[in-house]
């Protein structure tokens, strides 16, 4: 017997040690069950290893010093994906499991809670999705705190999370739950810190928040909760952060909220709060900050507000408050941002505003009026060093700007568009280095933009329109190099638009428009590249408008209102060095002679007589356009169409004109014997279907092989001829038994053709070329000839060459009164 004792005594040792074994597996085992199921892209999880026999030197895993079994396990921030798996139900030891700031997707695993050591859940900034499970809290055991907050989840609230008593911290904020709050939800008694912000959460807050007498934070903000305030909220003494912010509630404050003298934050804005702001207010002594934004508040701000002696932040815009601010608030010491917009309130801005400490003061949108009032006896420098950003805004201040706003070197933002301030943009201006965004439009103020514009290194966004500005655009702003918004409309600046504006490479809106700006505009503008906005209308600018980058696309009305701008968008060429030709008498045989016509010659002519004229000068351009589309369909096969000599890949000119961009014709292989030429882009009948960017025609060359001509309706694009040519030869080059091979390359300008055929055939005596054919040849050619005469001027390529309509009538007239017309011209 003591043999056999003695025995299990030796053995017990190795029975302990195949037990802790035991456990060791089960753990490891639970935790690379885990692991087989997610992905980790960045090997967080490599020092877990099937092979181990304890995991307590894993990373993220925290163990019992005397058990070694696994009790936390931290993988926040591991990039980690994939279901969280049940393996996790083998730590059967485990007190805190924290997986947030992951991308792990599917449902809550509802028996989580079955692990009975559980303290703490976070699966807070993930992507899981479904419903939170109705029995989740049945079970809780040891919970004190459960985090799902950031992911998307939806359905309702489940009932079970009443009955778990142990719980101090509820986070569900940011999912897509919705449905009324639990009823049983302040039976929680031992809760500290409820947020159920950014839901779609309904129906009214129940009373009972009273019971919840260690409740320190409550965020129900962002929901659709309607109805009015608990009216106990008051009874939780030891709150310190209430936000009911953006949801739907009514009513006026309950007078229990200034039991809350603790609470060192209240924020009711976004909702349709009325009444007065209540006096008690005052009673809140630990307040740091108080946001009654977006309500429907009236009356005047109350004296007692001065006794917020912690106060640091103060929201009280978006309301319907009147009167002026009260003088105690300048007890408010530790201060540091205020608005006060959009409200009612009037009188002058109190100088305890401009106090130092304050960083944001927003009083805009008021109707506060007068000059600033400073602290008597301190510069501007001293009472305001520290101010970040300052908006007045939309009231009714006049005066100058100080001389020294430069000083204010903090500055981030200064707003004081739409007042009466006049005078001159002070200098010091440039002297705000950090500051992003400067508005002053809407004023009356007046002289230059001053050059130390350019010290303002840091802007973003530049407004000074509607003002009296005048001079010219200072080149110096060139070095604001992060300006994302250039606004200097509806003033009277003159000169050129800098070339160094193109130089702002972050430009998206410009709006130069309403001003007297002259001269050309800088090519270099199609390198901005991020423009989304270029407003240049109602200037005096000339010349062509920039191709390439955002111009290509510009809209008409953003450039409209300048005259002697010219281009594809204002729809009008742009003017070579030729000088306007003098109109001839149309009724001279002989081209080369003939006199001017007197402009001031007036004819006096009937209703009826001018019925007819305009009658036949309709008449007159549809004969010249059907005389140019018979000109070829009966001309000779035998004559060439244009005085070409072929040559494979070389250039060759085919009209008279000087323009380099007409009349060149590039072959890539063989020759170009075309039987109908030029004639199949003008002839209806030859067309074979439209594109986007342009028409099909066929024509036939000498071989008798049929070839497709397209007509490209994209020159405003091009650039550059040469560039063009070279690309279209290499095109040229493909061959391939899936595409069409490109044979030729020719840029005419179908103008040009029919005025080329009509003067070849007045020059050579075949006026009956350019007559209807359907007239029988009963118009002679010496009245014809003025009419075609005319059609070739009014044809002109360069628009201010053709005559107006005055002299139209008029050259019409004398060919219907030749003889007339001689004796007026004699």
């Amino acid at each position: 017997m003591l043999l056999k004792f003695l025995f299990l005594v030796g053995l017990a040792p190795l029975l302990v040690v195949q037990c802790l074994d035991s456990t060791f597996n089960d753990d490891v085992l639970g935790l690379i069950v885990f692991k087989a199921g997610l992905q980790d892209p960045e090997s967080k999880l490599s020092s877990w290893n099937e092979d181990d026999d304890s995991p307590c030197s894993w990373v993220g895993v925290k163990c019992e010093p005397n058990t070694h079994r696994v009790t936390e396990l931290f993988l926040d921030g591991f990039s980690l994906s994939g279901h969280i798996g049940r393996g996790l139900l083998r730590l059967q030891f485990l007190q805190v499991l924290s997986l947030a700031n992951n991308k792990f997707n599917g449902t809550i695993n509802p028996d989580l809670p079955r692990l009975g050591g559980l303290q703490v859940i976070d699966l807070s900034d993930n992507s899981l999705s479904g419903s939170i499970p109705d029995g989740f809290f049945q079970q809780c055991g040891s919970l004190r705190s459960v985090s799902f907050a950031r992911n998307d989840l939806t359905g309702m609230i489940p009932g079970s999370l009443s009955s778990c008593m142990t719980l101090s911290l509820v986070n569900f904020s940011s999912n897509g739950l919705c449905g009324e709050l639990p009823s049983g939800l302040w039976y929680l008694r031992g809760l500290q810190s409820l947020d159920l912000s950014d839901n779609l959460l309904e129906g009214e807050i129940p009373e009972g928040i009273a019971n919840l007498y260690d409740l320190r934070v409550i965020n129900l903000k962002n929901n659709r909760f309607t109805g009015q305030l608990p009216v106990d909220i008051g009874g939780s003494q030891v709150l310190k952060l209430l936000d009911f912010s953006e949801n739907s509630l009514s009513g006026s404050l309950p007078e229990s909220l200034q039991r809350l003298s603790s609470c060192a934050t209240v924020r009711l804005g976004g909702n349709s709060f009325t009444g007065e702001v209540p006096g008690w207010i005052g009673a809140l002594t630990d307040l740091e900050s108080l946001d009654l934004s977006a309500n429907r508040f009236s009356g005047r701000i109350p004296v007692s507000i001065g006794n917020l002696n912690v106060l640091k932040e103060l929201n009280l815009s978006m309301n319907q408050l009147t009167g002026g601010l009260p003088e105690s608030m300048m007890n408010c010491l530790n201060l540091l941002a205020i608005d006060l917009s959009h409200n009612r309130l009037t009188g002058n801005l109190p100088s305890w505003i401009f106090k130092s400490g304050l960083n944001r003061v927003s009083p805009s949108g008021n109707r506060f009026d007068e000059s600033i009032q400073h602290p008597s006896g301190v510069s501007l420098a001293v009472s305001i060093q520290g101010l970040q950003v300052l908006d007045l805004s939309s009231n009714v201040f006049s005066g100058e700007i100080p001389s020294d706003i430069g000083v204010l070197s903090s500055l981030l933002l200064l707003n004081v568009s739409r007042n009466q301030l006049f005078g001159s943009i002070p200098s010091s201006i440039g002297d705000l280095t950090m500051i992003q965004a400067l508005d002053l439009s809407d004023n009356r103020l007046n002289g230059s933009i001053p050059s130390e514009i350019g010290g303002a290194i840091s802007l973003t966004e530049l407004r000074l329109e509607k003002n009296l500005l005048t001079g010219k655009i200072p080149t110096q702003i060139k070095k604001c190099s992060s300006l994302t918004s250039l606004i200097l409309s509806w003033n009277n600046l003159t000169g050129p638009i800098p070339v160094a504006i193109a130089n702002l490479i972050n430009l998206q809106y410009v709006d130069l428009s309403f001003n007297c700006l002259s001269g050309s505009l800088p090519k270099g503008l199609t390198n901005l590249s991020h423009l989304l906005s270029f407003n240049i209308s109602h200037n005096n600018l000339q010349g062509d408008l920039p191709l390439g980058g955002f111009f290509n696309t510009i809209s008409p009305s953003s450039v409209s209102g300048n005259p002697s701008l010219c281009g594809s968008v204002v729809n009008l060429s742009c003017p070579s060095d030729h000088q306007k030709p003098i109109v001839l008498n149309p009724n001279s045989s002989d081209s080369s002679n003939g006199t001017s016509l007197d402009r001031h010659h007036k004819i006096v002519l009937s209703i009826s007589a001018l019925i007819a004229i305009g009658a036949a000068a309709c008449i007159t351009l549809g004969v010249v356009a059907v005389i140019f589309l018979n000109i070829h369909a009966q001309s000779s096969t035998a004559r060439s169409p244009a005085a070409f000599a072929f040559s494979g890949g070389e250039d060759f000119s085919c009209s008279p004109t000087n323009d380099p961009n007409y009349g060149k014709l590039v072959m890539f292989s063989g020759d170009a014997d075309f039987v109908a030429g030029a004639r199949a882009l003008l002839n209806k009948d030859s067309e074979l279907g439209r594109g986007g960017f342009g028409v099909v025609y066929r024509t036939i060359l000498r071989d008798g092989r049929s070839v497709a001509i397209k007509k490209l309706t994209v020159s405003s694009l091009i650039k550059s001829q040469d560039e063009f040519e070279r690309e279209v030869k290499e095109l040229g080059k493909v061959r391939h038994h899936n595409l069409v091979a490109l044979e030729v390359e020719y840029m005419e300008d179908d103008v040009v053709v029919l005025c080329d055929m009509v003067r070849g055939a007045l020059e050579d005596g075949r006026v009956e070329e350019c007559i209807d054919g359907r007239l029988g040849g009963k118009v002679p050619a010496d009245e014809a000839i003025p009419v075609i005469k005319l059609g070739l001027i009014c044809a002109s390529q360069v628009p201010s060459n053709r005559p107006d309509m005055e002299e139209v009538v008029n050259i019409l007239e004398l060919i219907q009164c030749p003889a007339e017309g001689h004796e007026e011209l004699e």
